[in-house]
């Protein structure tokens, strides 16, 4: 990959005998001076923007543009999804937001919301910015709120801290919020752009989006294969570990839904390695009136919470409900019921984890590719060629008539695997 270059004018403050000036040297070997006095050259391998700013030493920021000039809204709404990505995980179901306040080409103030209860990305950047946000801009990868909910309005932060101008990534969905904030704004004299690199903060939103434009969470189909193409009841080496596409799976859904058939193939209960990760809520089918005696006495300690949706003729078992674990009882386990609770706890996304028994989620897969609950796919692809089993468990998904189509394929590697990912879309 060809290295970007980024011409920066460093300010530098002016230090008093009780201040600790910044480490310049620390980043001589990555510099090198285009022109006369402070005005130098950076090189990033990588092409990822790591922007030095007014934190603790007052008056030092740093003024970036690319070599080809860019250094417009785009890019510092690509720095609001920067951070926003901090807090992947930790916010649902509040969408995730950055800010970045800028003032004369200088990022003076940056923030994210960390987790929902906890102020918005605009009220830590504000506070990071100071009196500088004063006629500066204020760019949001998300609509700022208009409304009280367990914080008060974004729009009444914005406007009192005097910023001139707002850019804003994408309108926030909510009909609570959609275009309130924007007309807020600009009824307070402030100039507001929006849908500057819109797709990009709809990709960093996509769960919460879509729970608010269907009533209903995300929910992802994930499952293994064979290079030659048949079902692995199996995952990747190293893709549980921190780090490995699974365990990020893990961080980033709010539940995951298994069979209970899971706990007899002696499977780990699924939990992130992530650090400080919030564990998704662990959804079980039951069909099967002997498969929950296997789940472990510590499943609570490790998820936090698990319910069970069970099939009447299988009942539950007693140390199940001694153990306090919900429990709903169904003529037959179908996903209306299974998404209308995700719904109702305020879930905005699901992994449907097709592990254990296939047969036990086949009439769930065909139920959700029929009725377009199954929005997305997640494939893992072992280095294995293995025998097709004998009955085929993929033969429900191959026998599905014509009319489902797959969009914007990616892959990418996972140690010795391929993960492919997709979506469907209905004809």
């Amino acid at each position: 990959m060809q290295a970007l270059r980024f011409d920066c004018t460093i300010q530098v403050p002016r230090f008093s005998s009780t201040t600790t000036p910044p480490n310049f040297a620390s980043f001589l070997p990555t510099l090198s001076p285009s022109k006369a006095g402070t005005r130098l050259c950076l090189t990033f391998g990588c092409g990822l923007y790591k922007p030095l700013r007014k934190t603790r030493w007052d008056g030092f920021g740093v003024q970036c543009a690319t070599s080809n000039g860019e250094s417009g809204d785009g890019f510092y709404i690509r720095r609001c999804v920067e951070l926003a990505r901090k807090a992947v995980g930790y916010t649902s179901p509040n969408p995730l937001v950055g800010c970045v306040i800028v003032k004369d080409g200088v990022v003076v103030g940056e923030g994210y919301h960390p987790r929902a209860g906890q102020p918005h990305a605009e009220v830590f950047a504000l506070r990071d910015a100071g009196d500088l946000a004063q006629s500066a801009t204020a760019y949001v990868s998300l609509e700022p709120c208009n409304h009280f909910g367990r914080t008060p309005p974004c729009t009444e932060a914005l406007i009192k801290a005097k910023v001139k101008k707002v850019v804003v990534g994408m309108v926030d969905p909510n009909p609570i919020v959609a275009f309130k904030g924007v007309e807020r704004l600009r009824d307070a004299g402030i100039e507001v752009v929006v849908g500057v690199e819109e797709e990009l903060c709809k990709s960093l939103n996509e769960p919460y989006i879509h729970r608010m434009l269907t009533g209903k969470p995300l929910l992802t189909l994930r499952y293994s294969l064979s290079v030659n193409g048949n079902f692995l009841d199996l995952l990747g080496n190293g893709v549980t570990d921190c780090g490995g596409y699974y365990s990020r799976l893990l961080q980033e859904y709010d539940a995951v839904i298994i069979s209970s058939s899971f706990f007899t193939e002696n499977f780990k209960v699924p939990s992130s390695q992530e650090p400080g990760a919030n564990q998704p809520i662990l959804i079980i089918t039951h069909k099967d009136p002997n498969s929950l005696n296997q789940i472990p006495p510590s499943i609570n300690d490790i998820t936090g919470k698990m319910i069970i949706f069970t099939e009447n003729k299988a009942g539950a078992a007693p140390e199940v409900s001694l153990q306090g674990i919900e429990t709903v009882a169904l003529d037959q386990i179908n996903l209306d019921v299974i998404m209308d609770y995700c719904n109702r706890q305020g879930l905005c996304s699901a992994l449907l984890d097709i592990r254990g028994s296939f047969s036990e989620f086949e009439e769930l897969v065909k139920e959700g590719i029929k009725k377009n609950y199954i929005n997305k796919f997640i494939t893992e692809i072992l280095p294995v060629w293995n025998k097709r089993p004998e009955p085929d468990p993929l033969q429900a998904l191959k026998s599905l008539e014509q009319g489902v189509k797959v969009l914007n394929l990616k892959s990418k590697a996972s140690d010795q695997s391929v993960v492919i990912e997709g979506y469907f879309k209905s004809e």
